[in-house]
């Protein structure tokens, strides 16, 4: 019997590809018809074409990519290649229907479709300066260093807390405060938290993160674009060696202390170190970085907590126990 042979549109009906894709998979060489009239160009599809024709539509439909899809048809009488192909291109869409979820998961979040994108801290005045007084010292100053030049205002489960670091010290201070909306870390520029700490407002007040827009009060000004490093990593949870003393003796150790100048790099830098014991360590610190800890935290009973000579110095207020303040050491022997 002679095999039946249809025209581009008959075959378009028969295997629900369009005319156009039809066009487009003789060019790429996946469904080249059985004849071609040289004079008008006339495309014919034999009958056998018809079922590759409605195979190559399925595939493409399940958005199968074209190589993949010329594999499977020329080696489709290859049971294992074929289940092959299908099994690693059924795991791509399950790949990407997991990605989408979490893409579109987000976006819910970011549309504030299921909770408020507005985070809202109730305290006073008086507690926002203390605490912004105890970090600011530390505030880093290096323009390559953007996400240390700000502090950081860390509002959730349950707790608010302030910090800043430059690197060689690390301020912590808790906020007693009233959390209302989602958790939210924001970067404070330190002209805003100046600002702040020039103010003479008493009373409580009112702190709104809201996106990019911070507003305490009055006074409005805008995160920085930057993030802040994960400094829980570093808080210590307890230390081998400690001591208890007073602010106003400390400062006394510190002027009687003595001081080594040690190398600090390849390059012949040295820095002078005051050497502190504390127990049976000896560690070095710098002065100056210590001094300006405890002008910040004020005077009365501190806690000194050491793990040994190359571990960062913490120094606890007894009174504030979330309040921390690391120092880190120098090294005194190369």
């Amino acid at each position: 019997m002679e095999e039946r042979m249809r025209g581009i549109g008959e075959m378009s009906r028969e295997s629900g590809l369009s005319v156009s894709a039809l066009r487009f998979y003789d060019g790429a060489g996946l469904l080249v018809p059985a004849a071609v009239d040289p004079w008008s160009g006339y495309r014919r599809y034999s009958d056998d074409q018809v079922v590759t024709a409605r195979l190559l539509a399925r595939l493409r439909r399940v958005g199968m990519p074209l190589p993949q899809v010329r594999r499977l048809l020329e080696h489709r009488d290859d049971a294992a290649l074929v289940d092959r192909l299908l099994r690693a291109h059924l795991a791509r869409l399950e790949q990407g229907l997991a990605d989408a979820r979490r893409e579109l998961s987000a976006a819910r979040t970011l549309l504030s479709l299921e909770s408020p994108m507005t985070t809202r801290l109730t305290t006073t005045a008086e507690a926002l300066r203390a605490a912004l007084r105890t970090v600011r010292y530390a505030v880093g100053t290096d323009p390559e260093l953007p996400m240390l030049t700000g502090v950081l205002l860390d509002a959730g489960d349950g707790a608010v807390r302030l910090a800043a670091t430059d690197r060689y010290r690390l301020a912590v201070a808790s906020l007693d405060a009233t959390l209302e909306g989602p958790a939210a870390s924001v970067l404070l520029p330190v002209a805003l938290v100046d600002q702040l700490l020039a103010g003479e407002t008493t009373g409580p007040v009112t702190v709104e993160l809201d996106g990019d827009d911070v507003v305490v009060g009055t006074v409005r000004g805008r995160r920085l674009d930057a993030e802040f490093p994960d400094y829980r990593r570093v808080l210590p949870a307890g230390a081998e060696h400690r001591l208890d003393v007073d602010a106003a003796e400390l400062r006394t150790i510190l002027a009687e202390a003595p001081t080594r100048t040690v190398p600090t790099g390849p390059d012949g830098a040295e820095e002078t170190a005051t050497v502190l014991t504390l127990g049976d360590v000896e560690m070095g610190v710098n002065r100056a970085f210590l001094l300006e800890a405890l002008d910040a935290g004020g005077a009365g009973q501190l806690v000194l907590e050491l793990d040994g000579p190359l571990a960062p110095l913490a120094i606890r207020d007894p009174r504030r126990p979330g309040d921390v303040s690391l120092l880190m050491p120098i090294r005194l022997t190369a």
